[in-house]
Parts: structure tokens; C-alpha cells; sequence
């Protein structure tokens, strides 16, 4: 199985590049990808991230620094990276990294239109969780 759709190219090769902090990907279709951290951290899969539904998505600034401190296989479909502010929940398919390559400056795009629209700078910090809120799958 290549990812969680089964006609997506699976990786050939993944590297950490630590300095310029980009995940480079090979797949087997011959594309190649060097996916920055902050894109991966900012489009994380995770419900921490996304939400458990359309419009619950939750803004991430602050990342632009985010560094990847461990990367771990996940069965035979997917990755799943620790960043260095601690988010470590996303699970990332092979799906999903493909996308980020295929997608980036789209993806990029959006993310500066969603920052101008909540009249937020790319580098602010991220507001604390409201008192209560739980942590993505921890209490």
C-alpha cells in the first residue's frame, strides 16, 4: 500500500535536512519534493491542527524556527514527525506529503490569505489554549 489511496506514488527516499529545515521526498513516479518544517507544521494532519471538522481549524503562526526533532515510520504508509515546539500528533501519509510537495505554493498562498484575514504576522506567537482545552488526544 502506497499511502491511504492506493494509486499515490510511495517514497523512495525521505531526508532530514536540519540547516534548511526541509524534509526532502522522493517518490516512485520520479517527483521530489523539499516540504519546508513550518509547511508541515502549519498543515499538520492532526485534530490538534485541523479541528474535528470544516471550520474548526486552528490558525498556527510562530513556526517559521520549527524544527524536526525525531521522524517516525508508521506502519508502511506514513510518517510521523516530533517538532521541536513539542506538536508531535500529525500523522503524515503518504498521501498527505505528496500533497504538500504537489500543493506547496498553493498551499502557501492560503496560508498567507488566512494570516491577513485574522490580521495576523506570520511570526507571532500562538495564543495560549483557552482555560480548559485539551490537548489533542491528552488530558
Amino acid at each position: 500500500m502506497a499511502g491511504l489511496t492506493p494509486d499515490t506514488p510511495h517514497p523512495t527516499a525521505i531526508t532530514v535536512h536540519q540547516q534548511s529545515r526541509v524534509l526532502e521526498v522522493a517518490f516512485s513516479d520520479g517527483r521530489q519534493f523539499r516540504i519546508p518544517f513550518e509547511l508541515m507544521r502549519v498543515y499538520s494532519p492532526s485534530a490538534e491542527v485541523q479541528g474535528h471538522g470544516p471550520g474548526q481549524e486552528v490558525l498556527q503562526t510562530g513556526k517559521r524556527e520549527v524544527g524536526l526533532v525525531a521522524l517516525q515510520p508508521v506502519g508502511n504508509y506514513a510518517v510521523q514527525p516530533r517538532f521541536s515546539d513539542g506538536h508531535d500528533s500529525g500523522i503524515f501519509s503518504w498521501d498527505c506529503l505528496y500533497h504538500l510537495g504537489v500543493k506547496q505554493v498553493e498551499l502557501w498562498q492560503q496560508y498567507e490569505a488566512r494570516l491577513a484575514a485574522a490580521g495576523v504576522d506570520r511570526d507571532a506567537p500562538m495564543p495560549p489554549a483557552p482555560a480548559g482545552a485539551l490537548k489533542a488526544g491528552r488530558p
